[in-house]
């Protein structure tokens, strides 16, 4: 009767499932970084989101101000045309 060679010692098994150990725990350690950075960068993004709603929000001040600063010129300019109509002028100087 043949007998079949052996393929795996007890040594090449026994190495084998620290080999397989080992990389289970650097993927857990890596999982776990990653999670970690995971939670740093979401963390940074709530901040950017907050940071960019505070710079809408200056920006619709800054928008809201212009507005009332080109109301304000408009309104000087029809007071100084109402001013202007209401002047009598003097039919004897001549226009300048």
């Amino acid at each position: 009767m043949r007998r079949r060679p052996v393929l795996y010692t007890p040594q090449f098994v026994a190495g084998f499932a620290h080999a397989l150990r080992e990389a289970r725990a650097d993927l857990h350690d890596q999982h776990f970084k990653h999670l970690c950075e995971m939670g740093d960068l979401l963390r940074e993004l709530a901040a950017l989101r907050a940071e960019v709603e505070h710079l809408r929000e200056l920006n619709a001040v800054v928008l809201a101000r212009h507005r009332a600063e080109a109301e304000l010129a408009g309104l000087y300019r029809d007071r100084s045309i109402q001013q202007a109509l209401a002047a009598a002028r003097d039919e004897s100087k001549p226009l300048q």
